[in-house]
């Protein structure tokens, strides 16, 4: 492996990405030189830029909305989490020269919550908010760290139903109408998985569906999570956290992928926890 690369996050719109300052720092600490950039591109260009970037030497991309399924669907090979989540957040190039996909939101999530918040989830009955691919890797990282139960609630209710039918465990798999919320009983664990926040829209969430030792999760950060993040603390969550932690292990797991090494976290996401508070 060189020791210079060059990597990118695609998005659009993809100028609050974290991505260049994370891997930035990721490179610095393990003595990578790495040129990283963010780049706009429009889904209709998406196919092209990602074969010219790799034609030309690119090491690997970071994909974010609203390019997660098309990643996925360019790929030559995908690994088991993309064919679950019907998404990638992570290309490669591979040694024999095609397009690998990854996807590390599940595992991510899950190692936020149970290395660096110290939650055991098992036997946790969990309420999914979301269905898309964020909440399918969701989905299935949470069965595979213990779950006991899993009620998935999204505003199409195909999209739920099809997550339901590919866990395939229907004696610890539901899935509700958003308009059940109010009458579904208590969860000790919740995640929200929607969009809501990015596209600054209200949840709408009900009161009474915490028990007294709930923990809230947002896959967002900073004030993209400030609306559910708000509504968990009013409703007396024992812990809520937002989605920095994730971000900063996803792209931790990326840049294993790319260059071997796994970078010490903590620091990174200690610096970004000063300029993105939680919620007082």
């Amino acid at each position: 492996m060189s020791d210079f690369a060059r990597c990118a996050v695609l998005g659009h719109p993809v100028a609050h990405s974290l991505s260049p300052r994370i891997h930035g720092e990721f490179a610095h600490e393990l003595g990578i030189t790495l040129q990283y950039e963010k780049v706009d591109v429009e889904p209709q260009d998406l196919s092209s830029w990602i074969e010219s970037f790799f034609t030309g030497g690119g090491t690997g991309l970071n994909i974010t909305l609203p390019h997660k399924h098309a990643a996925a669907a360019l790929a030559t090979r995908s690994s088991n989490a993309v064919v679950q989540a019907g998404a990638a957040n992570v290309l490669s190039h591979g040694a024999d020269g095609v397009i690998e996909a990854d996807n590390f939101d599940g595992v991510a999530l899950i190692r936020d919550l149970t290395e660096r918040y110290r939650l055991d989830l098992r036997g946790h009955d969990t309420l999914l908010l979301g269905a898309g691919g964020a909440g399918r890797a969701a989905a299935f990282a949470l069965f595979d760290a213990g779950v006991r139960s899993l009620t998935i609630v999204n505003r199409s209710s195909a999209a739920a139903d099809a997550l339901a039918d590919a866990l395939g465990q229907p004696g610890r798999v539901h899935n509700r109408y958003w308009n059940d919320l109010g009458s579904l009983g208590v969860f000790d664990l919740v995640i929200n998985a929607t969009s809501a926040g990015v596209l600054g829209k209200q949840l709408g969430l009900p009161f009474g569906l915490l028990t007294p030792r709930a923990t809230c999760y947002d896959l967002c950060y900073g004030y993209a999570a400030s609306e559910f993040l708000g509504w968990a603390k009013a409703s007396s969550a024992r812990y809520a956290y937002d989605g920095l932690g994730m971000l900063v292990e996803g792209s931790a797991q990326a840049f294993e992928c790319w260059f071997g090494k796994h970078p010490d976290t903590e620091p990174v996401f200690t610096e970004l926890r000063v300029e993105f508070p939680l919620p007082g």
